[in-house]
């Protein structure tokens, strides 16, 4: 006889009922997870739900008792409540509509009247009042909203994974383990029936596979590692501020989730047409490979990127367009794809290595310097994430044999002239990959013939619907009469841009953002020279020693740039006049003071110690008064204080203070009370530097607990106080960069 296949014989009673009891152990550690995390989000529920009512009373104590009128369609007389002293929709809702009908001329009908509407626009005002959280006013339930918050940002963005694969166990075993009892006996099986013996050994192989695919994903270490962070215990008030105010927008992107208030659904999805909008919706997202929770509107940007395939993000500077690269490049590794390449201005390189692999489990290579060859081959071998400029990308030479999963285009607009050398590479990788995402922050709406031209390169058979007063077509020039939101239908199959005022509706009126550079080479030397020299104050400025190869500089005019194109007034600060001029100059400037009276252009300023006070207004009060864009240049200590500068909405710090209150007090200039947009704060920084070293101290337990135990009207009137020493903070930084230098290597580039 020939060989007979035979299946595997069915697991014993015994067998099974030690499968069963590691299934129900998986279970019970997946329900236990799944209630930490509601509970938790139960405790953020009922914070939230005081601060919203805090909120409302807030704004129901400045809404007229005129209003209750409109609720109840003029019915109402209120001059009889008005005569008694009663101004608000508040104080009717804290009176009783019995106290009410007892003053003179309102009556029993008037008062309950008065009391629902006042209840009915309460309830209204709860629902919708924006939810933004104030460092500088921490009040009890906000405080007890942060500490709730907390325990579920220290969670981490495995929290999502595994309660994805909590549920999802839960629901499997919920109905597998009761189906499969009967096979923990023989005689069980025996009164089971055909049917029961049969669901049974079926439910026994189901269930085979889960505890195979949780092992293989290693899902009993993240329940058990999720469930210690939910169980921890909570921190103090001062923690949770201070943690906030570093992680502020893990901190928003929960309370959006558990709140309720992401924006309104069309303007997070761009305006896109409903047909497009619903195949972006349809695309799943994996985030098996991501280390960050996404916005509403930023899984939206990052699952455009994946159904349409070749495509501008163009959402507005300050929404995280590169986390939503990110995002994408996760999903693309975890369904199989090995190798991804970003081009970017050399600027924001270091950039997008720090945020590759502190916002994914991805490895990022930068192949620039000295070790770029090293980079390349290790890359070549092992995957990951290259990254490189577009001044250099036509030198990059990469195996045919390598599909690149993803190609990632940063500042995209600076590749829009088709005859530049760069933008000849860029269209060559472009052929060469399946998938490419451009990304840009400049609005394209009134620059058609710049955005035909980086369409061009990623969706060539889309050109014709794009010319501009085309007979058969138009849709471009068409839209640019019509209005940004009929160019993006035009133009939606390629092109998604949301605007902060539309997608940021609770999050804070301040946006910090870090922005990390490498020296160039001259800029190099003149820092090895200072710290030689044990100069400090020359270490803190030679990032800007030759403006002209200045990566700084270099970033701080993209910058404003971006900044000029959303026609934003920016504010930029240095605690050095050297630097302000060499900035001054790079803006088109003279790098000189302006003289009375000469408004400069775009460029205002630079305010300094020796400006009088009526000057310094002057120079304020021409930069407010400049239609559209401009630019106020300041040394820190003098218009740090004093002025008001909230016609700006993007500050840019030139270089870390040595003292935190300096900085707090120039950001707070622009972001006060008038500033009608939500503000940017780009404080630029050199790494393995002097900017690296001063925040690794400053953020040091004792640093933070100094910053933040300033709340108290003598401790803001002295703001020296409290601020670390700055001569031992020189001294200690210039002894370690002494060290360090003595044993590195100098970089190549």
């Amino acid at each position: 006889m020939g060989d007979v296949e035979r299946e595997d014989p069915a697991p014993t009673p015994g067998q099974v009922r030690a499968l069963l009891q590691r299934a129900g152990r998986l279970g019970s550690h997946a329900r236990t997870l799944l209630a930490d995390d509601a509970e938790a989000r139960a405790d953020v529920q009922r914070a939230l739900s005081l601060v919203r009512t805090r909120l409302a009373r807030e704004e129901l104590g400045s809404i007229p008792l005129a209003r209750l009128k409109d609720v109840t369609v003029g019915r109402l007389r209120v001059s009889a409540l008005e005569q008694a002293g009663h101004q608000t929709v508040l104080d009717i809702l804290d009176t009783t509509p019995y106290a009410l009908q007892l003053l003179p001329g309102v009556g029993a009908w008037n008062a309950r009247q008065a009391h629902a509407a006042a209840g009915q626009i309460a309830r209204a005002v709860e629902e919708t009042v924006a939810l933004r959280i104030d460092v500088d006013r921490q009040d009890d339930e906000t405080t007890a909203l942060l500490i709730a918050l907390n325990r579920l940002v220290n969670a981490g963005p495995d929290l999502p994974r595994a309660g994805a694969a909590a549920r999802r166990i839960a629901e499997r075993l919920a109905s597998l383990l009761p189906a499969a009892q009967p096979a923990r006996g023989w005689l069980r099986m025996l009164l089971a029936g055909r049917e029961g013996r049969r669901r049974a050994r079926e439910a026994v192989a189901r269930i085979e596979d889960v505890i195979a695919e949780a092992n293989a994903s290693d899902t009993a270490l993240l329940f058990g590692q999720v469930s210690v962070d939910l169980l921890r215990p909570p921190v103090s008030g001062l923690e949770a501020w201070v943690d906030f105010e570093f992680r502020a927008s893990e901190y928003y992107n929960l309370l959006a989730e558990i709140a309720a208030t992401e924006p309104d659904r069309v303007a997070s999805e761009g305006f896109l047409p409903d047909d497009i909008s619903s195949r972006v919706k349809a695309q799943n997202l994996d985030d098996t490979h991501r280390r960050v929770s996404l916005r509403g509107y930023q899984s939206f940007g990052a699952r455009f990127a994946l159904a349409q395939r070749r495509v501008i993000l163009g959402d507005e500077m300050g929404l995280g367009k590169t986390i939503e690269a990110i995002a994408v490049l996760a999903h693309l590794r975890a369904r199989g794809e090995s190798h991804f390449l970003v081009a970017c201005p050399a600027s924001v390189l270091i950039n997008w290595v720090r945020e590759v692999e502190t916002r994914s489990t991805l490895r990022a290579y930068s192949l620039r310097g000295g070790d770029r060859a090293a980079a390349l081959a290790e890359w070549v071998r092992t995957g990951g994430v290259a990254v490189t400029t577009v001044d250099t990308l036509h030198r990059l030479e990469i195996p045919d044999d390598v599909a690149l999963g993803m190609l990632v285009v940063d500042e995209a607009h600076y590749v829009k002239n088709p005859a530049a050398r760069r933008s000849q590479a860029v269209a060559r990788w472009c052929d060469r990959t399946e998938r490419v995402l451009f990304m840009t922050g400049t609005p394209m709406e009134n620059r058609v013939e710049e955005f035909r031209n980086l369409v061009g390169y990623l969706r060539p058979d889309l050109i014709p619907a794009l010319r501009n007063g085309d007979a058969t077509a138009g849709a471009a020039g068409a839209a640019g009469a019509a209005g940004a939101q009929a160019f993006r239908r035009a133009v939606a199959p390629v092109y998604l841009r949301r605007n902060q005022e539309d997608v940021l509706t609770e999050l804070p009126d301040l946006v910090h953002v870090d922005e990390w550079e490498e020296f160039g080479e001259a800029d190099l030397a003149a820092y090895r020279k200072a710290v030689a020299d044990g100069n400090f104050m020359a270490m803190r400025r030679a990032a800007y020693a030759v403006p002209e190869t200045s990566a700084k500089l270099q970033r701080l005019l993209e910058l404003v740039d971006e900044a000029a194109g959303n026609g934003l007034k920016v504010v930029v600060f240095s605690y050095f006049r050297d630097v302000m001029a060499a900035v001054h100059q790079a803006l088109g400037g003279s790098g000189t003071p302006q003289a009375p009276g000469d408004p400069g252009g775009r460029v205002h300023g630079p305010i300094s110690g020796d400006l009088g006070a009526d000057r310094r207004q002057q120079v304020v009060d021409e930069f407010t008064a400049a239609q559209g864009h401009a630019v106020l240049l300041s040394q820190i200590q003098a218009g740090g204080v004093g002025l008001n500068l909230q016609a700006a909405s993007v500050v840019i710090i030139c270089e870390p203070q040595v003292k935190p209150t300096m900085e707090s007090q120039a950001v707070a200039r622009a972001h006060r009370m008038g500033q009608v947009r939500k503000v940017q704060v780009h404080r630029i920084l050199t790494a393995d530097s002097v900017d690296q070293r001063m925040l690794d101290i400053l953020r040091g337990k004792a640093g933070l607990f100094d910053t933040y135990a300033r709340r108290s009207d003598l401790a803001d009137s002295t703001p020296d106080a409290v601020d670390i020493s700055e001569q031992a903070l020189a001294r200690q930084i210039v002894e370690e960069e002494q060290r360090r230098l003595a044993t590195a290597r100098p970089s190549q580039d």
